[in-house]
């Protein structure tokens, strides 16, 4: 007789068994994780329990074969900070380099900023460098760095991060300092260079920083359940889909150990079923899970967890905030699901806790969930069924509020998150260029049962696949996988350099293959991933291929993916050979048996009420287990599991085949429901709202994968928008802030110049400053939308373009006077013409100006992505005008800018106004008047000085959108922007004043600082917020060879009840910072200091954020170009806070003397010469000795 095996998902919620008995039975168990009045550890009860054993007796270790689990243990601690203390060792002058990290806000309408904070506690900054290339330039100090970690040993410390620049390239300075931190006794040691060999010292510094944070954490846990197993063979699955043994399990190979095992049982599931094309849906309690797989498993280098970077190999699953728990609410006359979740405890209205409305009481509301089949474990006692009466006072409520009736609340809530859930995985799907059609969407998850059908037929997908576990399908999974040992290796060379690579990626192989055997395993197969990209460009493509592939071979597979999925390739462009990823494994498991029932069809167990398509039905109950071989099923019906419940839709029908998995297919198209049109019904004000948002993001996720230029496809810099026949915004997409709301005034200037000349297939360009405009880089493209030959809407695009002419590459010259030294000026260039592209006409356009683009192929390039973009927008109304008709489309865009328009008015009672002066370091002046009334919101910019002779001058879009972000960031609430805002609003901006500029005024700075300096004009009108840094500090060098460009972070000002943040971009723009190593690696500079300039936050109750300090030594001669503000003038305070500190700019000279820059400057630097730029600090709130009042 043999013995038993058991394959474990210890999850947040539940912990899921799947055991192999000795008879090749196989049986499921289901525990709550966190028990403590039962057990200490619910992997190790729910094993005694299968096995018959008392709840304290040991484990014999005769009767088990083998332990494989999955555990949430690192991902909990992770997002309920509960890891050790650590310590970060890192360069001096780097002290906050992690925390600062890449510079951007995660919500851009937040005046609260609220950023992760660091999981270390302390900093201890070392001597010692290396440069780009990995030599050392400066020695370690043993005596300095040993004194250091016996100060944090006598402090209390055990746990030690080590992040040094460049240590992927020599790692011999981490390894020292580890060594002497091992000499002291420290038990964690985290270095860099350990954890990843890639470069990005941000992202390999924060894996290091949380593997220091969690091990101990993880590996207390690992032995306590070790010391269970006693004898007992223990794997662990890691988050790149592979099993390791326990000794080598560690947290950042931890934190998507549970939903790896899902991935690896979605594949097993789909291939041994016969399908080869899938689309991965597990839905839990509080989120859903979404993967892709088409032949082999997708896996990134570097992803983000809980707001924490993470650069170590994982699978690629994309996490949507929709589950069971999902909370559904009625807020300003709509309906919303979600993103709260109401988690294990309360849980939703039914688990008698007092909880509230959910996803999982729709169901049982609507009768998907019967509570006769549901397990009782409710109540005091752990006794009682679900409460239905629970669930059904609470629609009762809900819907005197929607106006519905309970059934149509709850199925229009089911409706909301399916459409959540489906855009996720369209997310994934588009970003590749993928068409669903011949995909099998396998659903798993506790809850994915519930939904798979309606999720599948919002994505055109026609079947789903149910494997007979299903519900503990990552257990099952886990069960599946094959022990492997996987890493990636940086290489960072031209592709045809690849074969003098070839001896040390086999040495490479050889090293994995020896830690496999270690491990007691044989290898059995090994894989090879490419990882390939452009010179010059970040997006990576991923080519499995032999080890012996030749360089040719390799880039005709990277041009043929590069084709497929961004549409273009670029034969003259290099192609780089990023890094290697080599993975070997041994042999997994065979596929245990399922056993197949013959016989005569099973009767349903009952007839049961069941809501659907707006009526009640009686509907069969079937036990899955009672099913034969080959027998259908019509929906709707349930199908009980004992993990779940399964539900079979209307028109959909249902099959048991032999392999024991149940298959779902599409038979008959459900018929489209039709919204009223008198009054918004919450639902579909909801639905329309999210429909009209994806499309727009949609757009978004075509430019950036079809655009040639690193400021569109990498920088994101780009913005995309739906509009109606009115040229009024109905969805923008948040992309950049200072886009918001300024793209709709381009789209009026193309209606109102060329509206009798637009047909199908036009698109016009633009961008002209005067006419909608907010710099000559910003190039918008406008397409009208026409359906049965009427124009109904417009769709709209817009790029920052790499160059586009005037006196300086990139095209943002700092002492620009007249428009013609900014660029080419586009006035409603036609683009195309009935479907024919005008590129000669574009070409005279761009190339016949006084200083015309310098790289017209890419503009031409990245005018078709915008193209395509547009016309992917157009693709998706029409097909909802087919879907819904074109009158109850244009009818929803009325009621979204309705929606906004009332969200404004709401806040009008609440809304402070005054007037606001604000004089800048240029010596013009901002004034504004703000003066809510009953019904309408008067902003007047009267006062403010005329249009300067400089390039501050900010078109009248600017001052549009600027006041557009600011009324949003008073709204609360999540909310689409539109133009809805702006209908209370009367904006009154001066002719010819800095911000409504005539022709021929330079405006370059006004899109980049002036904007900023709107944004705290208008909120010190409001009293609302005090100043935040009021710049985006742009800096520009170059030479011959290299050009550069960065817009630089500071600190956001304070508010009532909360500091402002620190080292952060705050307002009108988001741009990301370029890592510290690739900007050495590219560039002809080295990053001295970069850390928060302490105290330069101004004091309060509430202290504004702190300006970062940032010094640049460059090792050649370059052209330096700086365009900043809040030099001289300071960030004010509000309520009496102080002012944050003005920011500073000064150039080290290699002759010892140091120059203080002015605001604006163009200077030429020597090697060895220093930029040191300070930031300012944001404005601080409320008299600070009053605080406690």
């Amino acid at each position: 007789m043999g013995a038993w095996q058991f394959w474990i998902d210890r999850g947040g919620t539940f912990t899921d068994i799947v055991a192999l008995d000795p008879t090749g039975r196989i049986h499921t168990h289901k525990l709550l994780s966190e028990n403590p009045e039962h057990y200490a550890d619910a992997a190790i009860a729910g094993i005694r329990q299968l096995l018959g054993l008392p709840a304290d007796a040991p484990i014999p270790a005769e009767q088990v074969s083998q332990v494989r689990m999955g555990t949430t243990v690192a991902t909990n601690a992770l997002l309920e900070h509960k890891g050790v203390p650590v310590a970060l060792i890192t360069h001096r002058g780097f002290r906050d380099a992690l925390q600062i990290g890449y510079q951007h806000r995660p919500h851009i309408f937040a005046l609260n900023i609220r950023l992760p904070q660091p999981l270390y506690t302390t900093v201890v900054e070392i001597d010692g460098r290396l440069d780009a290339e990995g030599r050392e330039i400066e020695l370690l100090n043993e005596i300095a760095t040993r004194a250091q970690l016996q100060q944090l040993k006598a402090q209390g410390y055990d746990a030690v991060a080590i992040a040094l620049l460049h240590s992927d390239r020599n790692p011999e300075h981490e390894r020292q300092v580890a060594q002497w931190a091992q000499a002291e006794g420290f038990s964690q040691i985290s270095a860099s260079h350990a954890l990843s060999g890639l470069p990005r010292f941000i992202a390999r510094g924060r894996t290091a920083v949380v593997d220091a944070y969690l091990d101990p954490v993880l590996q207390r846990y690992v032995a306590q359940v070790r010391d269970a197993l006693a004898g007992i063979p223990l794997q662990f699955m890691q988050s790149h889909g592979g099993l390791t043994p326990a000794e080598h399990f560690h947290a950042r190979n931890a934190i998507l150990s549970g939903p790896a095992g899902g991935i690896v049982g979605m594949v097993r599931a789909g291939e041994g079923a016969g399908f080869h094309k899938l689309i991965g849906f597990d839905m839990g309690g509080t989120s859903t899970d979404v993967s892709h797989y088409a032949g082999q498993l997708e896996r990134v280098l570097e992803t983000e967890i809980a707001n924490v970077a993470l650069q170590v190999p994982m699978l690629a699953i994309h996490t949507v905030a929709a589950g069971g728990g999902s909370i559904v609410t009625y807020e300003h006359g709509r309906l919303r699901v979600g993103p709260e979740s109401a988690g294990a405890n309360p849980g939703p209205a039914c688990y008698r806790r007092g909880g509230p409305l959910t996803i999982t009481d729709c169901n049982v509301l609507l009768g998907r969930i019967q509570p006769q089949h549901f397990p009782a474990v409710f109540g005091p006692d752990a006794d009682q069924p679900l409460d239905v009466d629970a669930t059904r006072r609470g629609f009762e409520a809900l819907s005197l509020q929607t106006g519905l009736s309970p059934e149509e609340t709850a199925e229009g809530a089911l409706a909301i998150a399916v459409e959540n859930m489906a855009n996720a995985i369209a997310d994934i799907t588009t970003r590749k260029g993928i068409v669903l059609d011949d995909y099998t969407l396998v659903s798993f998850g506790g809850a994915g049962g519930q939904h798979a059908c309606a999720v599948a037929e919002k994505l055109g997908v026609h079947r789903v696949l149910l494997h007979p576990y299903s519900g503990v399908l990552s257990a099952w999974g886990i069960g599946q996988a094959a022990p492997s040992v996987l890493a990636t290796h940086a290489i960072e060379a031209p592709l045809q350099a690849w074969p003098q690579w070839q001896a040390q990626a086999r040495a490479w192989l050889q090293a994995a293959e020896a830690e496999l055997a270690a491990q007691g395993e044989t290898p059995a197969r090994h894989t090879t991933l490419f990882h390939l990209h452009y010179a010059g460009a970040q997006t990576l493509l991923d080519i499995a291929a032999p080890l012996e592939t030749d360089p040719e071979t390799l880039a005709q597979t990277f041009a043929r993916l590069h084709q497929q999925q961004f549409g273009f390739v670029q034969a003259d462009t290099p192609i780089q050979l990023h890094s290697l990823t080599l993975e070997v494994a041994a042999a997994a498991p065979d596929l245990p048996p399922m056993p197949i029932r013959h016989g005569p069809p099973a009767n349903p167990l009952e007839q049961v009420p069941l809501y659907s398509e707006g009526r009640w039905q009686t509907v069969p109950v079937y036990e899955r287990s009672a099913l034969t071989s080959g027998q259908t099923l019509a929906g709707p019906a349930l199908v009980l599991e004992p993990t779940g419940t399964l539900y079979l839709a209307p028109g959909w029908r249902g099959t048991l085949q032999d392999d024991g998995n149940l298959l779902f297919e599409q038979t008959q198209a459900r018929t489209t429901a039709r919204p009223p049109l008198q009054q918004a019904d919450p639902v579909w004000l909801e639905l329309f709202n999210n429909r009209f948002m994806h499309i727009a993001e949609q757009m978004g996720v075509v430019l950036a994968r079809t655009a040639h230029s690193v400021n569109i496809k990498e920088r994101l810099d780009f913005s995309c928008a739906l509009f109606n026949a009115n040229g009024e915004l109905i969805a923008n997409a948040p992309h950049v802030p200072v886009h918001l709301g300024s793209m709709g005034e381009s789209v009026r200037a193309v209606r109102d110049k060329v509206g009798h000349l637009l047909a199908p297939g036009d698109a016009w360009v633009l961008n002209d400053p005067y006419a909608g405009g907010t710099h000559l880089p910003d190039i918008t493209v406008v397409s009208p939308v026409f359906v049965d030959n009427r124009l109904a809407f417009f769709v709209a695009s817009r790029g920052h373009h790499a160059d586009v002419g005037g006196t300086t590459p990139g095209s943002m010259p700092a002492d620009s006077s007249h428009i013609e030294e900014e660029g080419v000026l586009l006035d409603c260039v036609p683009l195309m013409r009935r479907g024919v592209l005008q590129e000669k006409t574009v070409t005279d356009a761009l190339t016949q100006a006084r200083w015309p683009v310098r790289n017209l192929a890419q503009n031409l390039a990245d005018l078709k992505a915008q193209l395509a973009a547009n016309q992917r927008g157009i693709q998706a109304l029409q097909a909802l005008c087919a879907e819904m008709d074109v009158d109850i489309v244009q009818r929803y865009m009325d009621f979204v800018l309705a929606f906004s328009e009332q969200a404004v008015r709401a806040l009008l009672s609440d809304l402070q106004g005054g007037r606001f002066e604000y004089t800048t370091d240029h010596g013009y002046t901002l004034a504004v008047t703000i003066t809510p009334q009953s019904n309408r919101l008067i902003i007047d910019f009267t006062g403010t000085s005329e249009q300067q002779p400089n390039n501050f001058n900010a078109p009248r879009a600017i001052t549009r959108a600027a006041t557009l972000y600011v009324l949003r960031c008073l709204i609360q609430h999540p909310i689409a922007l539109n133009d809805g805002f702006l209908r209370p609003v009367e904006l009154i901006v001066p002719e010819g004043s800095v911000l409504s500029p005539r022709y021929p005024a330079a405006v370059v700075a006004g899109n980049v600082e002036t904007s900023q300096q709107i944004t705290d004009t208008l909120l010190g009108a409001l009293q609302v917020v005090a100043a935040s840094q009021g710049t985006m500090n742009n800096l520009t060098f170059g030479d011959g060879t290299h050009q550069y460009y960065e817009t630089l972070c500071g600190g956001a000002g304070a508010g009532p009840g909360f500091d402002g943040a620190s080292g952060v971009h705050t307002h009108m723009t988001n741009s990301r910072l370029t890592d510290p190593e690739i900007l050495e690696r590219r560039y002809p500079v080295r990053l001295r200091r970069f850390q928060l300039w302490q105290n330069s936050g101004g004091d309060g109750c509430w202290r504004g954020g702190e300006g970062v300090e940032r010094c640049i030594e460059f090792l050649a001669p370059m052209q330096l170009s700086l365009l900043t503000s809040r030099r001289r003038t300071r960030p004010y305070g509000l309520a009496g806070g102080l002012p944050g500190r003005a920011g500073r700019q000064t150039l080290q000279r290699a002759d010892g003397r140091e120059e203080v820059l002015p605001p604006c400057a163009c200077v030429t630097v020597e090697p060895g010469e220093r930029l040191l730029l300070k930031t300012p600090g944001g404005g601080g709130y409320g008299f600070k000795g009053l605080c406690e009042n």
